[in-house]
C-alpha cells in the first residue's frame, strides 16, 4: 500500500510503487534524473550521425516516442528526448543542462526563460493546445457534469485526489486554478495527493492508488485502466498551449530543423493521433 507522505502544506507521493509504475511509463523522469532516450541510441552513431536534445513535458510522452521515430526515419538523425514535469525542466536549463530544444506544458515557464536570454530569438512558437479532465480509476466510469455543483470532497471520501504539484507543474496549476474558479478547493485542498509531474499523478489512479485525480485529456486517452468523469470548462482556468522553442547556447544547426519538423504535418498528424490540438 502506498501511503502519502507530507510535505510542507499538501501531501506529496513518494512511494516506491509509484516510482515501478513509472518506469513502465516515463523512463528518466524528474529533476536531475539522466536525460531520457525513446528510442536505441549508441554513442558512435549519435557521434557521426548528429543528435538533437529535447526536453519535454511529461504529458507529451506518447506523441514524441512517434516524431522521435518519424524524424530519424526521415533524417538519420539521432533525438535524445528528456521527459518531466515543465517546471523541473526549466530549472534544469536554467542550471545549464544541455538542452537543444524545450516543449513545454506552460507558457510562463517559457516566459521564464525568455526572460532569462536563454531562448533562440524568434524561434518560440506556439504548438499545442489541451483541456484537463477529471480522472476515476477504471476504464468504465459514469460522467458527472464538472460545476460548482459537483461534490468532489464527498467522492473522495478519505481518500486522494492525484494532482501534479499545484504550485510548480502546469497540470498541477491549471487543475487548482479550475478548482478554485469552481468553488471547490478549499474541500479538496486537504486530500490532494501531490505527484512530481502529471504522468505520476495519472499512475496513481491507474494503479488504485487514488480513486480520482487531474490530468490531461490526453493522458487519460492514453491509460486505459482510467476513465474520464468530465472536462474541466475551459473558462475556469487558463489557456492551456504548448510552447517550443530553440535555446540558445547550444548552436546546434539541427535545434531549429527539429522544431520546424514539430510544425510540419508528419508531426502535427502524430500530436492530433494523441489527441492535441495542434495549432497554426
Amino acid at each position: 500500500m502506498c501511503v502519502p507522505s507530507s510535505t510542507g502544506r499538501f501531501p506529496v507521493i513518494r512511494s516506491l510503487c509509484v516510482a515501478a509504475a513509472l518506469l513502465l511509463t516515463l523512463a528518466g523522469t524528474g529533476p536531475g534524473a539522466a536525460f531520457a532516450q525513446t528510442g536505441t541510441q549508441t554513442g558512435a552513431q549519435s557521434s557521426e550521425r548528429g543528435s538533437v536534445t529535447v526536453f519535454a513535458a511529461a504529458s507529451l510522452k506518447n506523441a514524441m516516442d512517434g516524431i522521435a521515430a518519424a524524424w530519424r526515419a526521415r533524417t538519420g538523425h539521432d533525438v535524445v528526448v528528456s521527459l518531466a514535469g515543465s517546471s523541473a525542466l526549466a530549472r534544469q536549463i536554467q542550471a545549464g543542462a544541455p538542452a537543444d530544444v524545450f516543449i513545454s506544458a506552460n507558457a510562463d515557464w517559457m516566459d521564464r526563460l525568455e526572460k532569462d536570454g536563454l531562448l533562440v530569438e524568434g524561434s518560440r512558437r506556439d504548438l499545442l493546445a489541451n483541456s484537463i479532465v477529471l480522472i476515476a480509476h477504471g476504464g468504465n466510469v459514469a460522467p458527472l457534469e464538472i460545476s460548482p455543483a459537483l461534490d468532489l470532497s464527498g467522492l473522495l471520501g478519505e481518500e486522494r485526489l492525484a494532482m501534479a504539484l499545484v504550485e510548480a507543474v502546469p497540470a498541477g496549476i491549471y487543475g487548482k486554478a479550475a478548482l478554485t474558479r469552481l468553488g471547490l478547493w478549499d474541500a479538496v485542498e486537504p486530500k490532494v495527493a501531490q505527484a512530481d509531474n502529471v504522468r505520476a499523478a495519472l499512475a496513481l489512479v491507474a494503479t488504485g492508488e487514488a480513486p480520482f485525480g487531474i490530468v490531461y485529456a490526453t493522458d487519460a486517452a492514453a491509460e486505459a485502466r482510467v476513465g474520464v468523469v468530465g472536462t474541466f470548462p475551459a473558462d475556469t482556468h487558463p489557456p492551456i498551449v504548448y510552447p517550443a522553442a530553440v535555446l540558445d547556447g547550444r548552436d546546434n544547426p539541427l535545434a531549429g530543423d527539429f522544431l520546424a519538423f514539430l510544425g510540419g504535418a508528419e508531426a502535427a498528424a502524430i500530436f492530433a493521433e494523441q489527441g492535441f490540438v495542434v495549432l497554426d
